[in-house]
């Protein structure tokens, strides 16, 4: 029975619960007058209180119904817009999902009011990243876009909201590859921020990102991610430059750079990817390169063996070789990346 202490002091606890439990109801009947009669004019108003709720299911409805509401009118989507400029907190970040989601941002003139927005000096660049990440959703960036976002992302001021540009741009790059099978604008800005950006956070997205998109690098892409590879001062930086030379179109080329990079490389975390990136360039005839860096650093000894044994039983495909090491963290690198 409940009858003891511990029996009454739950009593108690329900009986506290009971009003909340009738709060959490009254929401949920604010929401179905709000689902019904709401209109973009009355939005704002109406959702303050459901927001003080602080209820993600309830911000990810309003979101949503807001993102209706927007649909494909260009001048409903400026005018939430314009709210994001001074919404605070939970409100903001509505605005800008719905405004993000809304097939509306998908118009040249929504679009352009963002990018103006998100690049003006009065505001906040916590406000300013929050509204270049609402444009991450565009199918493609036109050459102007692609500018402005790169130089500002470079810009020794640009913060927050400069890793946020990188990002959108990068993002948009992934999209427009799939669809048109070219990234080489995206990525010429990319390197660009990425041999540029003073700022190694900036820096180190821009040259890691193009990874997730994996375009093939042509002569002048290789030549710049050779020089982040040799120079960059940040060693996540030089393991993603090792990654996306992988996909250069001159394979002999990278080799011949891995296997002079390898001896000056002063991290074991770069140095395993030169090593087992020089596999997927080569893949068996890079066997040479890899057993001469396994006599440089003898740490890469056993790992050489293993990729020999690979390859003598008829494994060649690299992802099958990757997706066959017993071991495919041998130093303790993939902790500290993103």
């Amino acid at each position: 029975g409940g009858g003891g202490p511990g029996g009454a002091s739950q009593e108690g606890a329900e009986a506290d619960a009971a009003p909340r439990r009738f709060e959490s109801g009254t929401c949920w009947r604010d929401l179905e007058r709000f689902n019904e009669q709401v209109t973009l004019e009355t939005f704002r108003g109406w959702a303050a209180p459901l927001l003080a709720s602080r209820d993600g299911v309830v911000r990810e409805y309003l979101k949503e119904r807001l993102t209706e509401l927007i649909g494909n009118d260009a001048g409903r989507a400026q005018e939430v817009l314009g709210w994001a400029r001074d919404a605070q907190g939970k409100e903001f970040q509505v605005l800008l999902s719905a405004l993000r989601d809304s097939e509306a941002v998908q118009q040249p003139q929504v679009a352009a009011k963002l990018m103006a927005a998100g690049l003006d000096a009065t505001l906040e660049p916590g406000r300013r990243a929050g509204i270049l990440s609402a444009l991450d959703t565009q199918k493609r960036l036109e050459p102007a876009a692609l500018d402005s976002l790169a130089n500002f992302a470079k810009d020794p001021g640009s913060g927050e909201a400069g890793w946020a540009a990188t990002r959108t741009l990068a993002r948009v790059m992934k999209k427009d590859f799939a669809q048109s099978g070219n990234a080489a604008p995206y990525l010429d800005k990319l390197l660009t921020i990425g041999t540029d950006s003073p700022d190694e956070h900036i820096r180190y997205l821009a040259q890691s990102m193009p990874m997730h998109a994996a375009p093939v690098l042509d002569a002048a892409s290789t030549e710049r991610y050779s020089r982040i590879l040799t120079s960059e001062g940040n060693e996540d930086g030089r393991d993603a430059a090792a990654h996306n030379l992988s996909l250069s179109q001159d394979k002999a080329k990278v080799l011949e750079l891995f296997a002079q990079t390898f001896p000056r490389e002063p991290s074991v975390c770069v140095r395993w990817a030169l090593f087992r990136f020089s596999a997927r360039v080569a893949g068996k005839d890079a066997l040479p390169v890899m057993a001469n860096m396994a006599v440089i650093d003898p740490r890469f000894q056993a790992q050489y063996r293993v990729f020999e044994q690979l390859y003598a039983s008829g494994v060649l495909d690299f992802m099958r070789v990757w997706n066959s090491l017993p071991d495919q963290d041998p130093f303790g690198c993939m902790d500290h990346h993103d």
